[in-house]
């Protein structure tokens, strides 16, 4: 993947809401609040982007410990902690895993991402520990380790049932549905959302069907019309 993903430190938090180390829950709430209020949406100054990244920063730096400044550092070395960074991924990496590059504080770390990842599992690499954040998209998307997916199929299918070729977001889906779960428009398929992976167990897919608009025509129907080209000829 060349689009480098979004990476937030603990320095990087801070500065974001304002805050020193030694903050405490009430000074980082009042922070965040008046962050999140600058950057909503709603308002004609807000920004999508900067209102999730506030958000983002609010929710790791109250899962940081606080550092107190204000005893002498030579009374006590205190040992290193490692940055959490909160790294975004799409579903089709975490179905199918991947490499992405990272730059942070200086350094660029080239990550391979195992199938399988969830929001919120963890990947340490070179001292940096990463923290999985699913990137929803358009017609996908992830509820635990289950995987929802829209799929466009021949209208024919809906009405009769049959073996389905659905395109999707993460590409084709086979399936062979009932003619109730046609009509519903929705087959659950054991076993094929995110992969097992550590203490997770494989999720399943859930596949919505809509009929393809007029004119569009299936993968799999093409292939049917050059396999009969072919053999004709």
């Amino acid at each position: 993947m060349t689009a480098r993903p979004a990476a937030l430190s603990l320095s990087a938090a801070r500065a974001l809401l304002g805050v020193t180390p030694d903050a405490d829950e009430r000074e980082l709430r009042k922070a965040y609040r008046e962050a999140a209020k600058r950057a909503h949406p709603d308002r004609p100054t807000g920004d999508a982007a900067l209102f999730r990244d506030v958000l983002a920063a609010y929710r790791l730096l109250q899962d940081t410990p606080i550092v107190r400044t204000t005893f002498p550092p030579v009374v006590a070395s205190a040992a290193p902690v490692s940055d959490r960074v909160f790294l975004e991924i799409d579903i089709a990496t975490a179905v199918a895993g991947g490499s992405q590059d990272v730059d942070i504080d200086g350094r660029r770390l080239r990550l391979k991402l195992p199938a399988g990842l969830r929001d919120g599992d963890r990947v340490r690499v070179d001292g940096v520990l990463f923290e999985a954040r699913l990137r929803g998209q358009d017609g996908a998307l992830v509820r635990g380790s289950d995987l929802w997916l829209t799929g466009k199929v021949d209208p024919r299918v809906l009405a009769e049932g049959g073996r389905v070729e659905a395109d999707t977001p993460l590409g084709p889906r086979l399936a062979w549905i009932s003619t109730k779960a046609a009509a519903r428009g929705l087959v659950r398929l054991p076993g094929q959302g995110l992969p097992a992976r550590a203490e997770h167990k494989a999720g399943d897919l859930f596949l919505r069907l809509e009929a393809a608009e007029a004119g569009a025509e299936s993968p799999a129907r093409s292939l049917l019309k050059r396999f009969a080209a072919a053999w004709a000829a």
